[in-house]
């Protein structure tokens, strides 16, 4: 990788010639076809990633198999760097979308220049702050919105008078005055004007405003029905990703757990050898 070439990397834009150019001895580029698998969650945090060309697409796997997508990362992009941080395992998949090459920068080289550069730190905590409000927003909008609310927000004012109508005409508000409709106008046609109503019996124009109604009706019910089988899909779906994201924070606590139990007995079992 060249200095022209780590200047379009975000986390890397502010450093001098001196410093990029040492980071660039530092760097190892690799050449990847697409649906290479670079690192699985679970892995060993071992390396760090910057994207030269091509596309990386960061997943998690969910209990039924399903890839989940998080982000893709494009050039310019970096990945890998919260398990060179914490030294903790990977937390996501990273797999190749498209043909890509990528600069690879080893965990002792990073935290060596992490602590010889100040300015690459700021950025570093910069770009984990702007990622962290990423997922917050992102999940925000997926797994803790009110469907109700959002749903509500998008409705146009088609969409607004077609739901009245079909709440209406599927109510007995409507059975009880379409009947006392019908009544009265047969009842005028009849009656009050026996020698020659608007429309006699057998009441054609009658017949035709009902055929009219129902022709109507029918598609705009229809719209209703369908957008509340969208409104059905959307909460089907916020329910399964707030399920993936409790297991994963839980799948997660146990994983600390267990870490904190086994430095545990490790303390203990030195205790009582000394």
């Amino acid at each position: 990788m060249t200095i022209d070439t780590l200047r379009h990397v975000p986390l890397f834009e502010s450093l001098d010639d001196e410093a990029a150019r040492k980071l660039c001895q530092l760097l190892q580029s690799i050449d990847c076809k697409a649906k290479t698998s670079l690192f699985r969650a679970g892995d060993e945090g071992d390396a760090m990633y910057l994207i030269e060309r091509g596309k990386v697409r960061i997943s998690v796997r969910a209990t039924d198999g399903r890839d989940m997508t998080l982000t893709e990362l494009g050039r310019g992009d970096f990945f890998g760097e919260m398990a060179l941080l914490d030294g903790q395992r990977r937390s996501a998949d990273a797999i190749v979308a498209e043909d890509a090459r990528l600069a690879v920068l080893s965990r002792e080289h990073f935290l060596s220049f992490v602590r010889s550069s100040p300015d690459v730190a700021l950025e570093l905590l910069t770009a984990l702050a702007n990622r962290l409000r990423h997922t917050d927003e992102l999940l925000r909008r997926s797994a803790t919105r009110n469907v109700n609310v959002e749903e509500a927000a998008q409705l146009t004012f088609a969409d607004r008078a077609s739901d009245i109508i079909a709440e209406f005409g599927g109510s007995w508000k409507f059975i009880i005055a379409a009947v006392l409709f019908f009544n009265v106008w047969v009842m005028i046609n009849t009656w009050l004007l026996a020698k020659g109503g608007f429309d006699p019996y057998p009441y054609l124009l009658l017949s035709t405003a009902i055929n009219m109604l129902a022709v109507l009706q029918a598609p705009i019910i229809l719209m209703s029905q369908n957008r509340q089988s969208h409104k059905d899909r959307l909460r089907s779906e916020i329910d399964y990703q707030v399920n993936l994201k409790n297991e994963l924070a839980l799948n997660e606590i146990l994983q600390r757990l267990k870490a904190l139990e086994r430095d545990y007995l490790n303390s203990a079992l030195e205790k009582q050898r000394e």
